[in-house]
């Protein structure tokens, strides 16, 4: 009998947005790396890099440079680097948002047209930046991963401006799965449960959502970021080769739950 294993040998993955050991981006690139994947990393700028050098390190990370998103050129010059050490790429994980502080902790009704355009250019379309310059690198197909979150469906108190950002990247998954399925790109988003990372400490009242999560959720629990790096080894593997286009649920079933009173 052959025994089933999720076996990523010989695969190259490139993971962007870790800030630091608590980073969803940090568990996705630890699994898919567990799995046999080689490992690029990212740091966003020089007081970043101390945080995330030694996590590089601990997983033989074969590339590390510096991306800021919303820096003309940065990107390309990540892309410059794979393609110079790998020739190629076969799966892409994308943990990048932002929301300027007076945005996500004030209405969506007062939030500038400054703000909004920021918030989307970093958080949705270097996505959609990242695909386009994978596409020639992923001859034999691929995989593209982003992080989405429940509130990007449904309205979730002090999400605010990050609603209808992580709507617009959902919808991004849904039309690059269209336009690059054709070439073997898959294309999901993991909709991941509240797990305290660096990046939900600007939301306010977190704790108070955590807990209507535990509470709420089929599973009477939240998930960790561990769950989500798992699932992420799963999405770039074999076993996920049908799924494209889909916002996957990991969220201890949360998202199910709509208004349960207990």
């Amino acid at each position: 009998m052959t025994k089933e294993t999720i076996d990523l040998k010989g695969r190259k993955a490139l993971i962007v947005g870790v800030a630091n050991a608590d980073s969803l981006a940090w568990w996705a690139a630890k699994h898919i790396r567990n799995a046999g994947a080689d490992v690029a990393m990212t740091y966003l700028n020089d007081k970043a890099k101390p945080h995330v050098a030694p996590l590089a390190t601990e997983l033989g990370a074969e590339i590390l440079v510096p991306c800021d998103v919303a820096a003309p050129g940065q990107l390309e010059t990540v892309f410059d680097a794979l393609k110079e050490k790998w020739g190629t790429v076969d799966v892409i994980f994308h943990a990048v948002a932002f929301a300027r502080k007076e945005d996500l902790r004030g209405r969506l009704t007062d939030c500038s047209a400054e703000g909004f355009t920021q918030s989307m250019l970093i958080s949705c379309h270097s996505f959609i930046h990242m695909a386009r310059l994978a596409e020639p690198l992923m001859q034999q197909g691929g995989t593209l991963i982003t992080l989405s979150y429940y509130g990007a469906e449904k309205v979730v108190d002090h999400y605010n401006v990050m609603g209808p950002v992580k709507a617009a990247l959902e919808a991004t998954v849904r039309y690059l799965a269209h336009e690059l399925g054709p070439k073997g790109i898959r294309v999901n988003a993991i909709s991941a449960g509240p797990v305290k990372t660096r990046a939900a400490s600007g939301i306010e009242h977190f704790d108070e959502l955590l807990l209507e999560a535990a509470a709420k959720a089929p599973l009477r629990r939240t998930v960790d970021a561990c769950e989500i790096g798992r699932v992420s080894v799963l999405l770039a593997s074999d076993y996920g080769a049908s799924i494209t286009g889909e916002v996957l649920h990991a969220d201890a079933g949360f998202h199910v739950a709509g208004m349960v009173f207990h």
